[in-house]
């Protein structure tokens, strides 16, 4: 048995165990609102990218949210698949920003149907969370969840000035972060405590776990293109390179550059002329001034952030597997 697998995948198991009846009423949920009496491309496309073996990492901290702030009724559910479609949508418009071929190990809906049909189907999806909130009836949820919206924009949209500038430091990256990933998570984390009624102070917990939770696993997601095995995450080594993106270990390694290696980074990053031996000179440069070793441990140090912030939630088993999930994140860098 291999061991460290093992471990990798016991505290996301344990937590879809947990939740195993409400995620299927999610699941429920979510293929009866991606139907389309009048655009069949719309259920397809979508069904491809949700049938893609993605972990529903998000909506389930939706559920456990509620469920440990004792929620029990109905509407966890749609929030739960209002987390999962703007996510969805918002993996179509990425792959057709980012001209991706492959997401999760597959092809990408734009390489099999077309930019067009991603982008529409983007949006249906985007309209159809937004159904699913107001049927809640909660006006604060609402709110929560259509910032995260615009922020996710936000993000992605600073992310196409600032990734290929080398003038990005850390405080531009992790605002991108925040806005294209952490905000997603922090709203699926809060919404939940909100929906349940739970105390402020629970509240600001649950929405603090989440934006540490996403910010350690952008940065992970990094820091394995780097570093990790193309088979688990279903991308090649060095695809951040090639698409000329600063993430953090490149901006770490910038920072120490001298005027040769400066010149390097100008050429393939910001000016795209990439030739063979790029990569491997890339990872030279970044073993040499420690910017993996750098850049785990700050997802680390967010992970640490992150089980703080539990800690202030009440005693309750689905806080513990909160707790356990924070390592199974950082686990993948193991």
């Amino acid at each position: 048995m291999n061991k460290v697998r093992d471990f990798v995948i016991k505290p996301h198991e344990a937590l879809a165990e947990h939740l195993s009846d409400d995620m299927e009423a999610v699941n429920a949920l979510i293929a009866e609102r991606m139907a389309s009496k009048h655009a069949p491309r719309i259920p397809e496309v979508t069904r491809h990218l949700v049938d893609a073996g993605g972990k529903r990492l998000r909506p389930m901290l939706t559920l456990a949210a509620a469920r440990l702030c004792g929620y029990d009724g109905p509407y966890h559910h749609h929030l739960a698949a209002t987390v999962e479609f703007i996510h969805t949508a918002t993996l179509l418009h990425d792959d057709v920003v980012d001209e991706s071929g492959q997401r999760r190990g597959r092809p990408t809906a734009n390489l099999l149907w077309d930019n067009k049909s991603s982008v529409l189907v983007g949006d249906y999806l985007f309209s159809r969370s937004f159904q699913l909130m107001v049927e809640t009836g909660n006006l604060r949820v609402l709110d929560i969840l259509a910032n995260a919206s615009a922020t996710i924009a936000e993000g992605e949209v600073l992310q196409l000035t600032a990734a290929q500038d080398l003038k990005t430091d850390e405080a531009i990256y992790l605002q991108v972060v925040r806005g294209k990933t952490a905000a997603l998570f922090s709203a699926a984390t809060e919404v939940g405590g909100v929906i349940a009624g739970a105390d402020e102070d629970v509240v600001k917990a649950l929405f603090d776990y989440g934006d540490k939770l996403g910010i350690a696993f952008q940065i992970v997601d990094d820091l394995l293109d780097y570093e990790g095995d193309a088979k688990a995450t279903g991308k090649n080594v060095g695809d951040d390179f090639r698409e000329r993106k600063l993430t953090l270990p490149v901006i770490k390694a910038i920072a120490k550059a001298d005027h040769e290696e400066r010149a390097f980074w100008k050429r393939t990053i910001e000016k795209g002329r990439q030739e063979d031996g790029d990569l491997e000179h890339a990872l030279d440069l970044l073993a040499k001034h420690d910017a993996l070793i750098d850049t785990r441990k700050d997802a680390i140090a967010y992970i640490d952030q992150a089980k703080s912030a539990m800690a202030r939630v009440p005693a309750h088993p689905l806080r513990d597997m909160l707790i356990n999930l924070t390592d199974y994140v950082v686990a993948r860098i193991n």
